[in-house]
């Protein structure tokens, strides 16, 4: 790890208290275990998943952690040290969609969608804390589902699988929070391995681990966050996945993961032809094109060329920025600074609109990288950045 990212990493994640001391303080007893689910950042594959396209995420050692215990008798008691204000009490059976609770609508959303799904989870008291940045694109929100999804399972003995806990989280965010996301940001936050990045199609959820040693090779993947918070369920999104959906009705197919890269060119003919709107148009380009990118970093990294990469990640910033049109100017000074400072290549990751960018660099040249993003970001006014390693580790499990 590089210097000037060692110390990022630890302002980034910052203090974080005993989770086990926290829940005694808290509740007046001991929990029944300790789990873990990390953040991730997604190296190439954007806006795909709900497309069941491909995706290639990688775990961050930043987690949400858990201390949990069991109980019977229908109350669900929620505290996060990371949220102002006391415990949240709720009841199971009286759980509904919809009905706010603002963070701890992710963690109640799991809950009700385990219940939902006929499994007898009759309460529990959970402490909650966590390093995963809030707001930056990082899945702070998915972290939370399935550590709270991970624990439940043990402690209920339900046997789910990790990619069952991923589609629970993804079912909580999606129809009890309201946020239609896709299925990556949970599968890797329950799936990922260290020292890899997860290949994973999500029409069918089947995964494959993809050796990635950035270090190994004398490079850094760093992740800038701008600090620009973004909030996905402002319509934004939802606008983007109706878009999708209606290019892949015009085309006649079930899913733009349906249209081969070989024939984006005739099909965004046919889409022009029919009348349809232009932002469909550059919709469809970018998902088609953004699975193309996907398989063409797979077989980079299996070939061990780990640095072509860096201009296909550039290459996917420009079409989120122009074709999806999700950048905003400070992940596009990200983009810009860094690749003229040295950098492999460089992109927005995440669902954008703020949030963070991913850049692949020399490490002996990372330091510099940063310095000069910094340096932009005060000329042009903004708040400073974020900047840490982001180095491919586990995803959830228990801790003790």
């Amino acid at each position: 790890m590089t210097q000037h990212a060692e110390a990022t990493v630890t302002a980034a994640e910052g203090h974080r208290a005993d989770p086990a001391v926290t829940f005694a303080e808290l509740y007046g007893s001991e929990p029944d275990g300790i789990w873990a689910a990390p953040g991730r950042v997604n190296l190439i594959g954007e806006y795909t998943d709900f497309n069941e396209g491909f995706v290639l995420p990688l775990a961050l050692p930043h987690t949400a952690v858990a201390a949990v215990a069991r109980r019977d008798d229908g109350l669900l008691r929620l505290h996060s040290t990371d949220v102002p204000g006391g415990v949240v009490v709720l009841r199971v059976d009286a759980l509904a969609p919809h009905s706010g609770h603002g963070w701890a609508a992710y963690p109640a959303g799991v809950v009700w969608a385990l219940r939902e799904a006929g499994h007898p989870v009759t309460g529990a008291d959970i402490a909650l804390t966590s390093t995963v940045p809030t707001g930056a694109g990082l899945s702070s929100s998915a972290a939370l589902e399935v550590v709270t999804a991970l624990a439940l399972n043990d402690l209920f003995e339900l046997g789910l699988s990790a990619a069952e806990l991923a589609v629970t989280g993804r079912r909580a965010e999606n129809d009890f929070v309201g946020v239609p996301c896709g299925i990556m940001d949970q599968m890797a936050s329950a799936c990922c391995t260290e020292g890899h990045a997860l290949h994973l199609d999500t029409r069918d959820l089947s995964l494959r681990q993809v050796p990635f040693d950035p270090a190994a090779q004398g490079l850094t993947l760093l992740v800038v966050d701008t600090r620009v918070t973004h909030a996905l369920g402002d319509g934004a999104y939802a606008e983007r996945r109706a878009g999708c959906e209606e290019g892949a009705r015009l085309l006649g197919i079930p899913m733009l993961r349906d249209l081969p890269y070989a024939g984006l060119d005739a099909a965004l003919a046919t889409l022009a032809g029919a009348g349809a709107d232009a932002s469909v148009i550059r919709y469809v380009r970018h998902v088609v094109g953004d699975n193309h990118r996907v398989e063409q970093i797979i077989a980079l990294l299996d070939a061990g060329d780990v640095r072509a990469a860096g201009p296909v990640l550039t290459e996917g910033h420009l079409s989120l920025r122009d074709d999806l049109r999700v950048s905003c100017p400070e992940l596009d000074l990200v983009v810009e600074t860094a690749n003229a400072a040295g950098a492999l290549g460089a992109r927005m990751t995440g669902g954008g609109f703020g949030g963070s960018a991913v850049v692949l660099v020399e490490t002996a040249a990372a330091g510099a990288v940063a310095r000069a993003v910094s340096e932009a970001f005060a000329a042009a006014g903004h708040a400073a950045p974020g900047v840490f390693d982001a180095v491919p580790s586990a995803g959830a499990g228990r801790l003790r």
